[in-house]
């Protein structure tokens, strides 16, 4: 059961998430200002725990170390290095000492965005956040940001009202969900537990109550260079690619065949994407060598292992009909994300606080939709029984050009996360 929340009560959080939403946006837009792609995560991170210490959550903030977490279920193998790769957790705790652990809660965000693309193809600059027709425009402005800022405004309205959450709170910033997961898997590493979660995605106000899995991996091909005057007597690993890209779409439409009870909605909700490609050394020659990268989507449900063997067992197959790759098979790696899709089990007491939360700010219910992309809630979902609330505000244009966020959605978002604070963890006044 929630706490029980007087409705007086409850105005006087919205009106403090009102009262302090120019500084929010504030924060949001100096955060959107700060690039914080894969590696260079560590100066937004500086930027989250000082707002954290400032409104008094105690820091913690560290290095992830990839040797501690690569045993545990769902790490993702990376091909990168960890040096930038900084968490930041601030944790409240109730001023009584004693909070109720059937009521702590982890609100979570990422802080690591996406690359930008050509700048020039943006109609402004990604890192200079502008406000246009009650959008705030900026990459990671929508994914995933104004989450962030509303988790911490959301906190903080409650102690601008004179109140504190009854249990424990870990406020959560990470890195790498955009690639591997590995910061939220870190962070359970590191010991934080809670009875639920929210992740306020970029969710257009909905409940994600379903997602896929993703699976990251790179076909490495190679070709016998020639000349280019005698080409047809080489073979040109560039061009092989494309029937070995060919099958794996085919596999595509076997899986999206087989169905899936949460995602019966969707026509097409598996994507197999080609999302880079490189190959040659010299324009005269040739290729010697390519390699292509490619995620794919998998239902919740579907054996990691297993759909390994069926995408080696496919490239393997077309290979075959290369004289060439028949006797030079493509290698497989596959790094970044290896991750399983995630059901949020249905009727849990922690969504039914978060549908509570939505109405009495909407005025309407909670909808609910199956996301065909993956967030860090598995992680909390699958390996630890925490039911993960994944719901944030409406966006556009994530990983495009011209990301953007609606404002009065921030807003909105912000006051149904204090709500779903207040009710789930109950609330205690601030003692002067």
């Amino acid at each position: 059961m929630a706490h029980v929340v007087d409705s007086n009560t409850l105005d006087r959080i919205f009106a403090e998430v009102d009262r302090g939403f120019d500084q929010q946006m504030q924060m949001l837009s100096d955060l959107v200002a700060i690039p914080s792609c894969r590696g260079e995560e560590s100066r937004a991170q500086d930027f989250m725990a000082h707002a954290m210490a400032d409104l008094g959550l105690a820091i913690d903030r560290w290095k992830i170390n990839v040797d501690e977490i690569r045993h545990l279920p769902g790490f993702s193998p990376v091909m990168v290095p960890y040096d930038d790769a900084i968490n930041v957790v601030g944790t409240h705790r109730p001023s009584s000492g004693v909070g109720n652990p059937r009521r702590s809660l982890i609100l979570n965000g990422h802080i690591d965005i996406v690359p930008t693309g050509p700048t020039d193809m943006w109609t402004d600059p990604p890192f200079s956040p502008v406000v246009k027709a009650g959008w705030l425009h900026g990459r990671g402005s929508g994914d995933m940001k104004a989450g962030l800022s509303a988790n911490l405004f959301a906190l903080r309205a409650l102690h601008a009202a004179g109140f504190e959450a009854a249990a424990d709170i870990y406020l959560q910033s990470v890195v790498e969900e955009e690639c591997t997961g590995n910061g939220a898997l870190a962070c359970l590493q590191r010991g934080y537990r809670a009875a639920a979660a929210l992740i306020p995605e970029p969710a257009a106000e909905r409940l994600n109550h379903a997602q896929v899995g993703v699976m990251w991996f790179q076909v490495r091909v190679r070709g016998r260079p020639v000349h280019v005057a005698v080409a047809g007597s080489g073979s040109n690993a560039i061009e092989s690619c494309f029937p070995l890209v060919a099958a794996l779409h085919r596999l595509e439409h076997d899986w999206n065949h087989r169905g899936h009870e949460a995602f019966k909605q969707h026509h097409h909700p598996l994507n197999f994407v080609l999302s880079r490609i490189e190959g040659g050394d010299w324009t005269s020659s040739v290729p010697a060598w390519c390699t292509f990268d490619m995620r794919v989507g998998l239902f919740p449900g579907q054996n990691l292992q297993e759909a390994r063997e069926e995408i080696e067992q496919c490239v393997h197959r077309a290979a075959l009909e290369d004289s060439f790759l028949r006797e030079n098979p493509p290698e497989l790696v596959y790094h970044g994300f290896q991750a399983e899709g995630y059901v949020l089990p249905p009727h849990t007491p922690a969504q039914s606080c978060l549908e509570q939360a939505h109405q009495h700010v909407r005025q309407e219910p909670l909808e609910q939709y199956a996301g065909t992309g993956t967030t860090d809630a598995r992680f909390f979902g699958l390996y630890q029984g925490i039911p993960a609330l994944v719901y944030g505000p409406r966006s556009r244009d994530i990983h495009g050009f011209d990301e953007a966020v609606e404002i009065d959605s921030v807003r909105r978002v912000t006051k149904t996360i204090a709500s779903f604070i207040a009710q789930w963890c109950g609330l205690q006044r601030i003692k002067h």
